[in-house]
């Protein structure tokens, strides 16, 4: 894909024609440059407990997992991955292992002599948050970025000497002070972040880097790693990256908010390994990720023009920004576009569709008291103008160019016209932005709804087919609504369910409760999939809320971001609740810590009763 920023701003075009990195061994199993791109996965056992440990590393693996993370928070647990090692070994497994460092170096150069590749933030690593500090001169933000040098040197050094890569991880939420007090909570300074570790590394020549920029956010997400790859082109890096969304939850929810974010940015040509984060068993993520790559090859060629839609010169008419986000201007008609939030249109009536078709001809409203036209383009353009009413035209892929300007010439000055994009199953959706760049380029301010046809798939496949195809248009502000088409039997309530769940995910239309949930380590020292089905029993009903419930106090305060409340562990049956980014009650026994949570949402005028 190729972006333009309608802005100006640095001087954009950005062309990202499948990024091409560079090749990272991992162990044997080689990353990046024309590999295929790698599924990965992290245990949720304890590190200590060797056996648990291999055994659940040998489902995942069986299911698919080409690289296996650990997590080593403590020198401890960094030398027993020896012995983990050595027990897959014993059972004829040799994948790579990661190690998953946050703030304890020492632990990760104990873990580097003996895993193929190490993870560290740079939020964390060795930059402890100071928030007393409120802001660096620049003598005092070089001698801190100095300090960060010794302190990573040594773990360079023994990498370089085993053959050990490394992922600077960035995650949104846990940023350093520093970083925060120069950049804000941003994805400039997510990239930034990782930046900093990676002159580093580059300063001691060590190049066996992998980056990440991991957000429960997805549009923050993919604002960020297309910031990163634009920098990265911008100066000459090529650096494979890791793809994910961080606490994604579990469920339905987690596998359209994982397929949404990571979708759209394989669609942007980026992407040489992926990990799916559901708060369930880990071997359960490996089947939706290879749902997910079953779209993808390193060979496809990612859409840039096409004589099809008539046009030659995309110079002028993509006029998007990518790190930002826009939604397209449209039409205001009844609550179709404008600032409406999108509509969702089914095939047949359903509770969760704003719309549905009752016949060839007409779409009614939820009412079903309001009745609309539906038009073919030839229809369209051969019926005598109607300025009062609204009217649906279905504009479909194998009819676009022969009449596509005189149709936009109408449309123009029809403010009552809302055109549906209708492409076929096998028409790439990205083709689908070159629709809608023509229209914002000629000034045409027309809703569109995007539909999009799905056949044969089981409920799992169009979840996660679906979830990547409307997200990849809506996370660029593109689409004034959605409809999902499919002629499976799969009922009107799961098919709007899942509309509704892309929209959520999207953050383009909220409609349920948003639960933050990491997928659990051996940092996790409650049952946290218990723990989310608890919270979420008490409190499915606060539409518009995000309830973090998170495994642990190292990661959990900067994963959850954006959480308006935060359930986290800290200790064996330890629970500590935040409001944002702020402690509130510590060290609740865990039997009494959903309870606590209610009131603290009702404190703050954020709970309502059941209706």
């Amino acid at each position: 894909m190729s972006f333009y920023n309608k802005s100006g701003a640095n001087n954009i075009p950005l062309e990202l024609n499948k990024f091409k990195s560079r090749v990272v061994n991992i162990g044997d199993i080689p990353l990046g440059g024309n590999y295929p791109i790698r599924i990965q996965s992290m245990t949720s056992t304890n590190t200590m407990d060797t056996q648990a440990t291999v055994e659940q590393s040998i489902r995942m693996i069986n299911a698919g997992c080409e690289y296996v993370r650990i997590t080593a928070q403590g020198i401890k647990e960094a030398k027993n991955l020896k012995n983990i090692k050595k027990e897959l070994k014993k059972h004829g497994y040799n994948v790579p292992l990661i190690a998953d460092i946050h703030f304890n170096p020492k632990a990760a150069e104990v873990a580097a002599e003996t895993v193929e590749k190490v993870r560290i933030n740079p939020g964390n690593y060795v930059d402890r948050n100071i928030p007393e500090k409120i802001k660096y001169t620049d003598s005092e933000y070089k001698l801190e970025l100095e300090k960060i040098s010794e302190r990573l040197y040594p773990l360079i050094k023994i990498c370089k000497e085993h053959g050990t890569a490394i992922r600077i991880g960035t995650n949104h939420g846990s940023l350093s002070e520093r970083i925060m007090n120069k950049y804000g909570d941003t994805p400039n300074g997510m990239v930034e972040s990782a930046f900093e570790f990676v002159r580093i590394c580059q300063g001691f020549d060590f190049h066996d880097i992998v980056l990440s920029m991991k957000a429960s956010n997805i549009r923050v997400m993919v604002q960020a790693y297309r910031l990163l790859v634009y920098k990265m082109i911008e100066q000459g890096m090529d650096y494979p990256i890791h793809l994910g969304v961080t606490e994604a939850g579990d469920g339905e929810y987690g596998r359209i908010k994982s397929a949404a974010g990571i979708g759209a940015l394989l669609e942007d040509g980026i992407g040489d390994t992926i990990r799916v984060s559901l708060t369930e068993d880990p071997e359960f993520e490996m089947p939706v990720a290879k749902e997910i790559l079953k779209y993808y090859s390193r060979n496809d060629i990612i859409f840039k023009a096409s004589a099809d839609l008539g046009v030659t010169d995309y110079s002028k008419s993509q006029i998007i920004n990518p790190f930002e986000y826009t939604r397209r201007k449209s039409n205001k008609i009844g609550n179709i576009g404008g600032d409406n939030v999108p509509v969702v249109i089914s095939n047949n009536f359903s509770e969760n569709s704003d719309y549905y078709k009752i016949d060839i001809k007409n779409i009614s409203d939820k009412s079903g008291e309001n009745i609309y036209p539906f038009y073919t383009v030839t229809e369209y353009l051969q019926a005598d103008d109607d300025p009062y009413n609204p009217k649906f035209i279905l504009l479909t892929t194998n009819k676009i160019v022969p009449r596509l300007t005189e149709l936009i010439n109408k449309i123009k000055s029809d403010k009552k016209a809302i055109l549906i994009f209708d492409p076929d199953e096998n028409y790439k959706i990205t083709k689908l932005q070159y629709l809608f760049f023509q229209l914002i380029d000629k000034k045409c301010e027309t809703p569109v709804i995007i539909k999009r046809k799905y056949k044969n798939l089981t409920e799992e496949e169009l979840l996660i087919r679906s979830s990547i195809d409307f997200s990849t248009l809506l996370l660029d502000g593109l689409g004034d609504g959605i409809w999902v088409d499919t002629n499976k039997k799969i009922s009107p309530e799961t098919i709007n369910k899942i509309a509704l769940g892309i929209l959520q995910a999207t953050r383009t239309r909220i409609s349920k409760t948003e639960y933050i949930a990491c997928p659990s380590c051996g940092r996790t020292l409650f049952d946290i999939q218990e723990a989310l089905n608890k919270v979420r029993g008490k409190t499915n009903h606060l539409k518009g809320l995000k309830i973090a419930v998170m495994g642990c106090i190292v990661n959990g305060p900067g994963e959850m971001a954006d959480a308006d409340y935060g359930y986290v562990g800290s200790g064996k049956g330890k629970i500590t609740l935040y409001k944002g980014k702020k402690i509130v009650k510590k060290n609740i026994k865990e039997n009494y810590a959903i309870n606590a949570l209610i009131e603290l949402i009702k404190e703050n005028g954020d709970w309502i009763d059941y209706r």
